[in-house]
């Protein structure tokens, strides 16, 4: 399925920064380029984009979509002072069948459009994605209002009294529109909501409610703290561990905002935290305490980039699953090599043979701790519910090492890493059993 992106208005922000408005940057991309993502994650690779105001610009900034592995092409609206309408009407002669209708300066989650697209649509319907549970950061003054009953849109305008949810800008249409759009231009108005209320009236537009999913209108300054602040929010996972809501968190955050600006990719992220954690384990190899000290800070400190990688990823928009193999087969060696370097550092300054035993059990302990995470978690995120709090996961176990190495235990945090660890792991096998027995 295609998507027409309107992209042609100046924006209210223009006026600050001198920008056209889907060029205006967010976190490491473009509000155009984020849409563009976002559909894409559905399934979505052909676009066509109406553009107006410093079309160039934008053209030149996209191209022809081959940086972002989609198909761009683009429709110019010399008409871009009029109402938004007017843009969608201009790609009458270029669209003839069901597609995506989408703003340039409105960001969502991409699963709205993926079941958006699972609708049954009529060649003479348009369906509108309706908000009915308004976010804290909804301009209700400025939004438009939709009144819906029984699936059916019955009326829809920014000065609605009687209401029972919100125009998100996203919709799924047909070529009918184009014939509503030119009633309600020929007759005075020029927006799109008008193009709507007349397909209202004939029972031909259908709300599809999308409370459950974010979304967010970016049109003023205002708007764009508040879309930084939702993104960065959705950075923190229900699966993060105590530590990593506490401490690690907090802290990736602030440094991914400062990689965002960089070209640096989410695997050389990866590649950089895993170095990090072999150096640590190199320290841990001497074995003499200011060692361990060295050691156990780089140590930590790899494990706070380790959550790195996965916000720039989900920031930009580049994930994949190559990406997150990768970081798990780094995660797993740099795991091995800690632990070897912990063992090894002890048995130099001790000889004490014990020492290889306790470290197999905390390395086996580890090992099936990260193996057995990602099914464990998957019940959670079925069941919709919050992860136990304290999660026995990665950022624990090098935290605990990290503890272990700045008091000189380096014996008795081997110790505790492998009864915890493995009790945890028995405990999510028998979890796991109960679960699909």
């Amino acid at each position: 399925m295609k998507a027409l992106i309107l992209a042609a208005g100046q924006g209210r922000r223009q006026r600050e920064n001198g920008d056209s408005k889907p060029l205006i940057p967010l976190l490491g991309l473009s509000f155009v380029e984020r849409v563009i993502l976002t559909a894409k994650k559905s399934g979505i690779k052909e676009f066509l984009i109406v553009t107006g105001y410093n079309a160039g610009k934008v053209r030149k900034h996209l191209k022809k979509g081959n940086k972002l592995g989609v198909k761009i092409d683009y429709v110019y609206n010399a008409e871009w002072r009029k109402g938004n309408g007017v843009s969608v009407l201009k790609a009458k002669d270029y669209i003839q069948e069901p597609f995506i209708l989408l703003m340039a300066d409105h960001l969502f989650d991409d699963k709205i459009l993926f079941e958006l697209q699972q609708q049954t649509i009529k060649d003479d319907t348009c369906i509108l994605c309706v908000d009915k549970n308004h976010h804290k950061y909804l301009d209700l003054e400025d939004a438009t209002k939709v009144f819906m009953e029984d699936g059916q849109i019955k009326d829809i305008g920014k000065q609605l009294n009687n209401y029972n949810g919100i125009d998100t800008g996203i919709f799924l249409c047909t070529p009918v529109i184009f014939d509503a759009l030119e009633q309600s231009i020929n007759g005075g108005d020029e927006s799109l909501a008008a193009g709507m209320k007349i397909l209202a009236n004939r029972r031909k537009m259908k709300g599809f409610d999308i409370s459950d999913r974010y979304w967010l209108d970016v049109d003023d300054g205002s708007a764009l703290k508040n879309a930084k602040s939702m993104l960065i929010q959705q950075l923190r996972k229900n699966t993060d561990g105590p530590i990593s809501r506490i401490l690690n968190r907090p802290i990736s955050i602030k440094i991914s905002e400062l990689l965002l600006k960089t070209k640096i990719t989410p695997n050389q992220i990866s590649l950089v935290s895993f170095i990090t954690a072999f150096f640590g384990a190199l320290f841990f190899y001497v074995g003499e305490y200011i060692f361990l000290i060295i050691g156990g800070i780089l140590v930590q400190l790899s494990s706070i980039i380790d959550g790195c990688d996965g916000e720039v990823a989900r920031l930009k928009l580049m994930q994949t699953k190559y990406g997150g193999w990768f970081d798990a087969v780094l995660d797993r060696y740099a795991d091995a090599i800690i632990i070897f370097g912990m063992i090894h550092g002890h048995w130099i300054l001790h000889n004490n043979l014990i020492i290889w035993t306790i470290g197999f059990i905390a390395l086996v302990g580890s090992f099936l701790n990260s193996y057995t995470a990602d099914k464990y978690d998957a019940i959670f995120k079925k069941r919709r519910k919050e992860v136990n709090r304290w999660r026995m996961g990665r950022d624990i176990r090098l935290f605990l090492i990290f503890i272990g190495a700045l008091s000189n235990q380096i014996l008795i945090t081997l110790v505790v890493l492998g009864i915890i660890s493995n009790f945890e792991a028995i405990k999510r096998l028998i979890t796991l059993r109960f679960r699909h027995a």
